[in-house]
């Protein structure tokens, strides 16, 4: 028996070195951990518990058969993040540049089918050259059968993608699918087709960094919801992440321990401009909303004008929507409503209740965005709230305009409360506008046409840019002040806790893509 388990023992040790020590060294030199690493700081100490470690390829062509690592390429297996089972794959850029063979697909595979069965999150931990070229149509088969269970698991459970080094071709889309996206700077990139390609077919000279970096898809593609300074970094916003969602669609998120005390926040009446035109930062109302240092930003520097995180509420985690008037005056516009909508979706698809500030004078006007789908990018984030089940919450700060008003979680479209400070003006759009449209002849007669369009702009803001005519309707449930809204808000999502709402049967909605 002593031998058999020298023999195992060697085996393990063979594979826990994954391409060999110089390769090892290698990736340490590009200041990347190695795929057995990254399962090191992401998960508990001793929990780890792989399957799969002496896997190896099929493939005998091309010379294959002579070069063999247990593992193919992929470390899998399952293990806790503070205390919670999760799922996780790393792929190791040390065995074959971490390229997708048929059983490194097979291994992925298995680990996604244990975490349906048992309701929990998966990780991936992506670090691959693409599909393995000497395997040919089975590797790209391996993929689409990790693209088929990424959608079958979406909704069912959360699914996460950090990119850690090279993520090209077929290997974008699988993180695509999942429901959040985090990417390292300088050392991870996505894209569809490298730079040399695209170099041979539009004739565009573009590094790896420029084409498909963290930067790069943080702000202009929007692909990835966080770039991180480092690999630790990335690992430790994939765990703090998860803290603010539940293991499936059937739980809830867990609540922090909170000592009710004097929510009153007296700081919020000050925080409203005394001009109507002037910005301010919506994150400071959300600061003074929510527990304190509980918010997370997601996709904080793409689409500026809206502003979208989780966060904690008494304890409570929470999705927060809201309009940044410091940003393009918070109008809504093609990325924004895209944005904003797959936030939304994923916070109804587990269970996580909604709090949306509005301060939005309108959607952006001009070629641009008519021309690239303004009407079904907006028409998505209307959709997105309306089928929304979760609790819904709406605070008007200021500003609620037009069509805006009625995408913003309006009354009309489902939201639960919805509550408005005195600053709020809730009309068609903007008193000068509409006084030009209404008393157009008026004006244009008038023996000082500037001196009456002031008046009359007057007239239409004292009439309607206010919360009255709305709450007179029950359009707004509360006009409150400001200092009470964390009171109201922490009793409002008290009382909606067991909210249930009862869909017409469908198979599934036709969301405007």
């Amino acid at each position: 028996m002593k031998n058999k388990i020298d023999l195992l023992q060697d085996k393990i040790k063979q594979a826990q070195v994954g391409g060999g020590t110089a390769r090892i060294e290698s990736q340490h030199k590009k200041g990347k951990l190695t795929a057995r690493e990254r399962i090191h700081f992401l998960l508990d100490e001793n929990s780890f518990e792989e399957i799969g470690m002496l896997v190896t390829h099929r493939s005998t062509d091309f010379g294959m058969e002579r070069e063999k690592y247990p593992g193919d390429g992929v470390v899998t297996g399952y293990g806790n993040i503070n205390g919670r089972l999760v799922y996780v794959f790393s792929q190791d850029f040390t065995v074959f540049g971490g390229s997708l063979s048929e059983t490194h697909a097979e291994k992925i595979c298995k680990i996604m089918d244990m975490a349906m069965k048992n309701g929990a999150p998966v990780i991936g931990l992506n670090d691959s050259g693409g599909a393995r070229i000497q395997e040919g149509v089975v590797s790209l088969g391996g993929y689409a059968d990790i693209f088929y269970r990424n959608v079958q698991a979406s909704g069912v459970v959360p699914q996460l993608s950090a990119i850690m080094g090279p993520c090209a071709g077929g290997a974008v889309y699988s993180p695509a699918i999942t429901d959040f996206i985090l990417m390292v700077e300088n050392t991870s990139y996505m894209f569809v087709t490298g730079p040399n390609v695209v170099k041979t077919v539009t004739h565009e000279e573009v590094s790896s960094e420029e084409l498909g970096g963290a930067s790069t898809h943080a702000t202009k593609s929007g692909v990835t919801h966080f770039a991180c300074v480092n690999e630790l970094d990335a690992i430790n916003h994939v765990k703090k992440l998860l803290s603010y969602m539940p293991q499936n669609c059937e739980e809830t998120p867990s609540s922090l321990p909170y000592d009710f005390g004097n929510e009153m926040r007296p700081a919020l009446n000050d925080i409203m401009p005394q001009n109507a035109n002037q910005p301010y930062d919506v994150r400071s109302i959300i600061a003074e909303t929510t527990d304190a240092d509980s918010f997370l930003e997601v996709h904080a520097a793409y689409a500026e004008n809206i502003v979208i995180g989780f966060a904690r509420l008494a304890g409570r985690s929470i999705g927060v929507v809201a309009n940044q008037p410091a940003y393009l005056a918070g109008v809504l516009d093609n990325h924004a409503s895209t944005k904003a909508a797959r936030f939304v979706r994923f916070c109804d698809c587990f269970n996580i209740p909604l709090l949306v500030f509005e301060d939005v004078p309108g959607f952006l006007p001009g070629t641009d965005q008519e021309w690239n789908g303004i009407i079904t990018n907006g028409a998505k984030l209307l959709y997105a709230f309306s089928e929304a089940t979760v609790p819904r919450i709406t605070v008007i700060t200021r500003k609620a305009y037009g069509g805006a008003y009625d995408v913003m979680n309006s009354k009309h479209i489902g939201a639960d409360m919805n509550y408005a400070w005195p600053s709020a003006e809730i009309a068609v759009m903007g008193a000068k506008g509409a006084a030009e449209i209404i008393f157009k002849k008026e004006i244009a007669t008038a023996v000082n046409p500037d001196e009456k369009w002031l008046e009359k702009e007057k007239l239409y803001s004292e009439t309607f840019a206010n919360p009255y005519r709305a709450a007179e309707r029950g359009f707004v449930d509360e006009v409150i002040e400001p200092s009470e809204t964390r009171n109201k808000l922490i009793k409002a999502f008290k009382m909606l806790e067991n909210k249930v709402v009862n869909m017409p049967r469908k198979k599934h909605g036709n969301i405007p893509l």
